[in-house]
């Protein structure tokens, strides 16, 4: 096994309105059945000949759709189809809050439900409406109701709705994708990018979903042409600095990468400088300092305009404004409309909006330089680790020749992207990210409900960019690391970051992400002849916690690790007594692992460990290595011929062949080793 390829990103599922309450509910013990009732009135109001009814239903089924233990009962009762008429409702409030609960149900429904909903036919609505929401953009002819609407029930509102749903749903079904390119819809969400100058959130929108459609989509890219070009450079290129913007360059940035195959090879150089340089600049920017800021400027306002709002009240005697224009609303008496101060002043999460624009920025952007550095073979979902046994190394040339030669090589990083990594210093701000989030930003954020989520979103960044730092260290060049000494003061800085936290086994996400960078910084070091900076015993303390995670990745990790760092260690004297640990440990991890992917990796390990060298022959000998293996080798064929094909993919099982294979040669190799040292 011993090579490793880093898995693309994709984009997690979320609530637009905030996070779904699944969890909440599933804790309540909420039963299905019991939403029925709720989801029955809501579904029935639909109809209600009053818009104002049909709109306030649809608002309530935005709500319930965010409780997972409702879905079923919205699925019993057909919800999507009776949803998706109403986004042709004559009215447009109706649109909004309709496109609203369908954008929160394929957010919070996950695939099941997104697939669903293409096979209920929710596309061809979403399709009329996108259509009718450009011609509407384009055209003056509007009534005066809703031009007096706009602020509430604009027409880019009502897109931006629009897009959310096509976008959760492409990202979660291919059947969408089609429908996407047969309908010209990349014309449509390209006209409303184009007006990213003046609404930057459904610019930002278009942007997400333009990331998701153009990713492996072949067909797609047929159709863009010149002026499609045109508009993403334009956006990219926004001389605007706001955070909002700089998420929306940075997601054209990561499409931008998507489109790389049309773009003819003279530009390449140029496009892949302006897109590393717009994502070096955002992980130039201090995350935690920007939190710090940004939460002391909220504080501020809000300070402000409720001093402000005091002052009014004075003078005026009342805590209310009456507007002079009276309104007029469909199906509604004429009101008089009264607004407090408050409604005059900003929205007041604008500035959390902001901070939130800015980490999720550079998320991407981490995330976009993983992808530009890993392959993009469709397994990798699915089987991260390949055997390095002449065999997998074969098989993987194949599996890469019968793609066409389409596949980016993780192992051939292109010259232009090479250079522009080096030259906007993107491993040095990568190296600044793996660091824990600030302090004094994670204590502000945890003494405020709204901003707390944002801890999660740190500590996010941080295990991104160990991942970036993974794919870094096995591509580049030792000196494009800064050398021999950059890569140990490297492993000391991975190393303070693991032990520094008493309880990393219980951080997964984090624990994964480190022992893989720890992994590939290993395996360069050792392929370099650079003397290792932690200890056995450190990476010992590592594995045995990490052996016992429920992740699969780590259980692999840090018995690759082990793998590693044993081969090394057969190669100098005095090693017998670690050699002997690292062997029982490999082979404990091999015999008794109920993941086949892990044990498969632990043989490869052992190997490793115990191929070459006086101290890993005697060490062989003293754990009995060649009984044990002798006696697990059946075991191990008939875990893989009885779980194989139920539990693991073409691609896995012939890594376990390869494994099974190697098994059979290495216990004859041990059998003349043991006969040469008892003889």
């Amino acid at each position: 096994m011993g090579k490793s390829r880093t898995k693309r990103f994709k984009r997690p599922q979320f609530s637009p309105t905030g996070d779904c309450q699944a969890e909440a509910a599933a804790a309540n013990g909420t039963d299905p059945e019991e939403d029925d009732g709720p989801a029955a009135e809501l579904l029935e109001k639909l109809q209600h000949p009053s818009a104002e009814v049909r709109e306030c239903a649809c608002a309530g089924l935005a709500r319930l759709v965010q409780q997972r233990p409702a879905l079923p009962g919205l699925a019993r009762r057909d919800a999507v189809r009776r949803l998706g008429p109403l986004l042709l409702d004559p009215s447009l409030a109706v649109r909004e809050t309709a496109a609203g609960a369908l954008r929160n149900l394929s957010a919070c429904g996950g695939f099941e439900v997104c697939d669903d909903m293409v096979t209920k036919d929710i596309m061809t609505p979403l399709v009329a409406l996108l259509k009718e929401c450009s011609t509407g953009l384009d055209s003056n002819e509007m009534s005066p109701q809703e031009k007096k609407d706009q602020n509430r029930n604009s027409i880019e509102n009502i897109a931006n709705e629009a897009v959310n749903v096509l976008w959760n749903i492409c990202e979660c079904s291919s059947r969408a994708v089609s429908i996407f390119n047969k309908e010209g819809c990349l014309e449509i969400v390209l006209k409303y990018l184009s007006r990213f100058s003046t609404n930057v959130d459904l610019a930002i929108s278009v942007a997400y979903c333009l990331q998701t459609v153009t990713e492996d989509n072949p067909e797609l890219l047929k159709s863009f042409s010149a002026p499609a070009l045109h508009v993403l450079e334009s956006a990219m290129l926004s001389p605007v600095s706001s955070m909002e913007y700089i998420l929306l360059k940075t997601l054209v940035a990561g499409t931008i990468w998507n489109l790389k195959d049309i773009i003819p090879s003279k530009s390449q150089a140029e496009i892949i400088n302006a897109i590393l340089k717009i994502l070096s600049e955002v992980l130039e920017m201090d995350a935690g300092e920007t939190v710090i800021q940004m939460k002391e400027t909220e504080t501020q306002r809000i300070k402000t305009a409720a001093q402000t709002e005091d002052t009014l009240q004075n003078v005026n005697g009342d805590d209310l404004i009456e507007d002079d224009e009276m309104e007029e609303t469909p199906h509604r008496r004429k009101v008089r409309r009264k607004t407090f101060i408050s409604d005059l002043l900003p929205p007041t999460d604008k500035e959390l909006r902001e901070t939130i624009a800015l980490l999720t920025a550079q998320q991407t952007a981490l995330e976009i330089i993983v992808n530009m550095c890993c392959s993009e073979d469709p397994t990798d979902d699915e089987w991260e680790e390949l055997s390095s046994s002449d065999e997998s190394d074969a098989f993987m040339e194949n599996s890469l020749s019968e793609c066409g030669g389409q596949l980016l090589s993780p192992l051939c990083l292109s010259h232009e992207v090479h250079a522009a990594l080096t030259n906007y210093l993107i491993p040095k701000k990568i190296f600044e990210k793996t660091a824990f989030p600030n302090s004094i930003a994670v204590d502000v954020c945890s003494r405020n409900p709204s901003w707390k989520p944002l801890i999660r979103k740190m500590s996010t960044i941080q295990c991104r960019a160990l991942v970036c730092l993974q794919s870094l260290v096995s591509l580049l060049d030792v000196d494009h690391l800064g050398g021999p000494a950059a890569l140990q003061t490297l492993a000391q800085h991975l190393s303070q970051l693991l032990f520094s936290q008493p309880d990393f086994a219980k951080h997964v996400d984090f624990l994964e992400a480190i022992s893989s960078a720890l992994r590939a910084l290993l395996q360069t070091v050792a392929s370099k002849n650079i003397p290792q900076c932690m200890t056995p015993d450190q990476l010992l303390t590592l594995c045995r916690a990490g052996i016992h995670s429920s992740n699969v990745g780590v259980r692999v990790n840090v018995v690759s690790i082990l793998g590693i760092t044993g081969s090394v260690l057969a190669k100098e004297d005095g090693t017998l007594d670690t050699l002997k640990t690292i062997g029982c440990f490999l082979l404990e991890v091999a015999t008794k692992d109920p993941s086949l992917v892990v044990a498969g990796e632990a043989l490869d390990a052992l190997f490793d460990v115990f191929a070459d060298g006086k101290e890993a022959e005697r060490a062989s000998v003293q754990i009995k290595l060649l009984s044990a293996l002798k006696e697990f080798q059946p075991v191990f064929k008939m875990k893989i011929r009885k779980e194989g094909r139920a539990k693991y993919s073409p691609d896995q099982l012939c890594v376990l062949d390869n494994v099974k294979m190697n098994l059979r040669r290495f216990v004859a190799y041990q059998e003349t080793v043991e006969k040469r040292l008892t003889t």
